[in-house]
């Protein structure tokens, strides 16, 4: 019989707070998270903001030598595992460290190592490439690093699936506990992607939006003036155990994953499947796999990137899937206020999920001034909403056509 899996720590570094408490209370109060770049000099680009991390001090977590040696989305990683593994009362004592793993999603990995090497190569040669290159690029190491920090000899790897990395890693983890593979898995995801790079190339195909004049205001899931998404970078992590496991040692259960749901588009390498027949799929997957009463739904964590193609049909896609009951529910996008984290996005707003049901408040999506009829679900318009939620879902969707659905219930032993 199949294991119920419960989430005993959370960890968060976001664009809009370093830890939980603060991105929280950020998120509940709409503050916008974009800002003018100051990771690097932006003239040169055609799209100069984005929603990075700011305050942001590794050596909370890990010495100076580390942090020269690991790249940005590692010491995120890091930094939010540490915070969620304290939160579940794990560190320094895991109880089954070879039974415990460790899967971490990124889309890219330590993009600024490789922009900065591969200048490197081609200005001054090949003996200027750091010999620290690999270690610090590959997306893998942010779960080798969380394995080798805490001692965690379980199954150990890193899911790569664009925008739907993090959220793939979490419904991974859940499979692994819940079927016996493993007792307890520190998973989630990490990106640090705002380089001048990656931010001309989504410039260039014109996947984000150009309000250099009002970057607090240019991330608008929903709003009939969206023009793109906002890049932005951060981690999430949370800790997820047996219902066993956790009753043994007596932690304190924060929610229970109830559902994953997965499914590819078959489509186009960046746009949705007509009607989010994809999204369809995957949420209906999950439903399933959780045995959910669609009605028991109370909010939706919505992948809503402020793309005009991807929020038309995510929309449709929650319509054909939820009928009445989608007029009911929440379907927000916390995107509006944290920038899109590619392959952090998904452990990040499952995160936002699980508080959403423990907490009885869901956050607004802002930057709503002009409703698109064509999106027409609410999506607590710049407003927060108190309201008990029994059941979240949380979507991710990445380019390739990845879908992922996460459930997650309010704690009911």
């Amino acid at each position: 019989m199949p294991h119920r899996v419960v989430v005993t720590g959370l960890g968060l570094v976001t664009p809009v707070g370093t830890d939980v408490e603060s991105t929280w209370n950020a998120l509940l109060a709409g503050t916008p998270g974009a800002a003018p770049i100051k990771k690097f000099d932006p003239a040169k680009l055609s799209v100069r903001f984005a929603c990075e991390v700011k305050g942001f001090d590794p050596l909370q977590y890990i010495d100076r030598k580390e942090a020269r040696r690991y790249d940005l989305f590692a010491q995120f990683a890091l930094a939010a595992a540490h915070q969620a593994v304290s939160q579940a009362g794990l560190e320094g004592r895991f109880p089954s460290p070879e039974r415990t793993g460790v899967v971490i999603g990124s889309g890219i990995g330590g993009m600024q190592t490789y922009e900065e090497n591969c200048t490197a190569y081609v200005l001054k040669g090949p003996d200027r490439v750091s010999p620290f290159f690999v270690p610090m690029f590959i997306p893998d190491i942010a779960p080798g690093l969380v394995s080798i920090r805490y001692g965690l000899k379980g199954p150990n790897f890193a899911t790569v699936s664009a925008c739907a990395s993090s959220a793939h890693a979490i419904g991974e983890s859940y499979n692994m506990i819940r079927y016996g593979a493993a007792d307890a898995m520190v998973t989630g995801g990490s990106e640090a992607a705002i380089t001048g790079l990656t931010v001309a190339a989504f410039a260039n195909m014109k996947a984000l939006s150009f309000r250099n004049d009002s970057p607090e205001t240019a991330s608008r899931p929903f709003d009939q003036d969206r023009d793109g998404f906002v890049l932005g970078d951060g981690g999430a992590i949370v800790v997820l155990e047996s219902q066993e496991h956790a009753e043994q040692r007596g932690a304190r259960i924060l929610g229970e994953v109830v559902g994953y749901g997965l499914s590819a588009d078959a489509y186009h390498i960046t746009s949705p499947a007509e009607h989010g027949e994809g999204a369809q799929r995957a949420m209906r997957a999950c439903l399933a796999d959780g045995g959910i009463d669609a009605n028991d739904v109370g909010y939706i964590n919505a992948h809503g990137t402020s793309t005009p193609q991807g929020d038309v049909a995510e929309t449709e896609a929650v319509k054909a899937v939820f009928g009445e009951q989608a007029y009911r529910l929440v379907f927000g996008s916390t995107k509006s206020m944290t920038g899109h984290l590619l392959g952090g996005a998904g452990a990040l707003e499952f995160a936002v999920s699980l508080l959403v049901v423990r907490c009885g408040v869901i956050p607004p999506t802002i930057n709503q001034f002009t409703p698109d009829p064509e999106c027409d679900l609410d999506s607590a318009p710049n407003q927060k909403v108190e309201r008990r939620v029994d059941v979240a879902l949380s979507n991710s969707f990445g380019f390739g056509g990845h879908n992922v659905t996460l459930g997650v219930k309010r704690w009911e032993p």
